[in-house]
């Protein structure tokens, strides 16, 4: 048997392709629908993203109360963040350990990036602790809280071209807590937001592994998180 880097790749982005598109066809309900979809994203990052990563579907909390809403695909650190709750069948995170958070559809169109725009808006408005953090040779100061990544990730496009003007036009109309930064069209390709608030679309026959490895890629710039401040969330006790 002789082993091929390329066939290692595209055979992981068929096998999320193909299940992605049995989830279309199979589970009729929309609600079934969307948890399928869940699933199998979920079930990539789970298998492909190191270790000091989750990837959960999650409601975030802040150490002042507020919540956000439910978001499909959470990525949080489970290293270093003291407590993730665990609710009828959901987790709660807490803002400092997250990393980046994703909505799963079937399609993309411009309601579902606004959807996905909102949900992203109301994990980045939450309030995150940062302690002074003690090492070796003395004490580091706080970390500055790293910006969330966001997205959202589909099997196909209501555009065409799939990934043309339209797409980015739609992406780029809200800035800010907003922005979607990373997402992919997996029958089609990906894209992600530059650095002046454009964006760039990739298209490739291998678009979900092109996905997994940017947002490695991007995971990778933010470092670890902040250290949290356990007593602020214990406040909550005396509630």
């Amino acid at each position: 048997m002789s082993w091929s880097l390329p066939a290692l790749l595209q055979g992981l982005h068929k096998g999320i392709h193909s299940r992605l598109h049995t989830a279309r066809e199979v589970a009729g309900h929309p609600v079934l629908k969307g948890d399928a979809v869940e699933t199998v994203w979920l079930g990539m990052l789970s298998d492909y993203l190191p270790e000091r990563y989750r990837a959960r579907r999650a409601v975030v909390v802040d150490s002042n109360g507020a919540f956000s809403h439910q978001i499909d695909i959470v990525i949080f650190d489970r290293q270093y963040s003291p407590f993730v709750f665990h609710q009828d069948g959901l987790d709660v995170v807490p803002a400092e350990s997250v990393y980046a958070v994703f909505e799963a559809k079937q399609i993309i169109t411009a309601e579902e990036i606004t959807y996905a725009q909102d949900k992203a808006a109301s994990v980045r408005a939450l309030y995150r602790t940062s302690l002074p953090i003690p090492h070796a040779t003395g004490i580091a100061d706080p970390k500055v809280p790293h910006p969330i990544l966001a997205g959202l990730v589909t099997l196909e496009s209501s555009w065409k071209p799939p990934l043309g003007d339209s797409l980015t036009k739609n992406l780029g109309a809200r800035q800010g807590e907003h922005a979607l930064d990373l997402g992919c069209v997996a029958a089609h390709g990906i894209y992600a937001r530059n650095g002046d608030g454009g964006y760039q679309v990739e298209e490739t026959a291998m678009a979900a592994t092109g996905f997994l490895f940017e947002l490695i890629a991007r995971l990778q710039t933010l470092a670890t998180v902040p250290m949290i401040d356990v007593r602020a969330y214990a406040r909550s006790l005396k509630a």
